[in-house]
């Protein structure tokens, strides 16, 4: 049986307060927490193979999405819509295909993931894969 392609959810503002270096870059300017975020999520995927996925709350009429195929792929959920409802979205339509982990700090989302059948992992542990994978 092949393995299974590996997906990484990044709830993006659930992690971006949850880490000190990131709220503190938010504080001044949101797109540059964002922007930092997504270069470690890109150097994380560059280094293991991992597909990464982040989810931001955004504020226009429709769902984005950037996806260069060979890039992080970014989802900005509509207004009114949280980003909860793209990663659960994603994880109900995916878990059974691939492997996924999401990182959050909602409780709420992650219990959802699991019944889906996916992972998650909290901000930190996101913060120690991408440490590891550094190595």
């Amino acid at each position: 049986m092949p393995e299974r392609t590996r997906y990484l959810i990044v709830d993006g503002h659930s992690v971006i307060f949850a880490w000190p270096e990131l709220r503190k870059l938010h504080a001044r300017r949101s797109s540059l927490a964002r922007e930092a975020l997504i270069k470690q999520l890109r150097d994380y995927q560059d280094w293991t193979g991992v597909r990464v996925v982040a989810v931001f709350d955004g504020k226009g009429k429709r769902v984005e999405a950037t996806a260069d195929p060979a890039d992080v792929q970014i989802f900005y959920s509509r207004s009114g819509q949280s980003a909860d409802a793209i990663i659960e979205r994603l994880a109900s339509k995916y878990a059974k295909q691939y492997e996924l982990v999401v990182a959050t700090s909602d409780s709420m989302e992650a219990e959802t993931v699991h019944a889906c059948g996916a992972e998650s992992i909290s901000p930190d542990g996101l913060r120690g894969l991408i440490a590891d994978a550094r190595r």
